[in-house]
This record gives structure tokens, sequence and C-alpha cells, in this order.
């Protein structure tokens, strides 16, 4: 398949029933550098999980043009995770901050005054999500 100076494909797979096992997703995204041509597939971004390292190692090693890179959002969510369990001071400053807000979130007054002073702005409350991104 030869694609016009410039062109851009983003292509995209459902790994999920072969995701533990770096040889299938290896297999299945060969598969797609095949289809695609080798000459137009310059980088695969994955997760950083272990199996998926592996894997980037096979494709590189085999594609000597190819790049594999991990998701840099899950790496900077991975880093500020252990920000907060590593370091004393973030840690702190993240449950000082919690109190703050559930102070505020929980009495009228000081919602009223948080609401008046700036312009109907809220603040971030913390909680616990399952790491996700586009």
């Amino acid at each position: 398949m030869n694609s016009p100076k410039g062109t851009v494909f983003l292509t995209s797979a459902d790994a999920s029933d072969i995701s533990k096992m770096a040889d299938k997703v290896f297999e299945m995204l060969d598969g797609v550098v095949e289809r695609v041509g080798e000459e137009n597939v310059v980088q695969v971004v994955t997760d950083i999980a272990s199996n998926y390292k592996a894997l980037g190692d096979l494709l590189m090693a085999k594609r000597k043009n190819l790049f594999w890179t991990p998701s840099g959002a899950h790496c900077i969510d991975l880093m500020l995770e252990d920000f907060e369990k590593k370091l004393e001071i973030h840690k702190t400053t993240i449950q000082k901050g919690q109190k703050i807000c559930n102070f505020i979130y929980q009495r009228t007054l000081p919602l009223s005054w948080l609401r008046k002073f700036t312009e109907g702005k809220v603040l971030i409350r913390p909680a616990v999500t399952r790491f996700a991104t586009a």
C-alpha cells in the first residue's frame, strides 16, 4: 500500500482478549504493520505493562525503522502516584488539600463564599479513579 507523502494513518486494534500475551499482541501488531506497509509505520504506542515492553522490543528488533513508545499519559499518571506514595511532602500536601475541600463542600457558608469569590468555579475534588485516556 503506497500512500502520498505526508499522509497519516492512525490504526487502533482491540487486543483485550490477548492483552496479557506479548507474543499474540506482537503477531497482531506485526500483521497491522504488514497490511499498512512497514514504510508507512513510524511508531507504535501501547500501555507500559511489562508484556507490552516485550512486544515493543520484538517489533523494533524485526522492524528496524519502527519505534515503540509506552503511553506518555500513563507514565505521568504512575509518576504522580509515586509522588504521593513515596514523597512525604506530597502526601501531606494532598491530604491537606482533601481536608480543605471536604471542609468547604460540607458547609453552606464557605461553599457560598467559594462560589461568589471564584465566580462559580469549583475546587477539584480528589477521588479514586481508574486511569484512562483517549
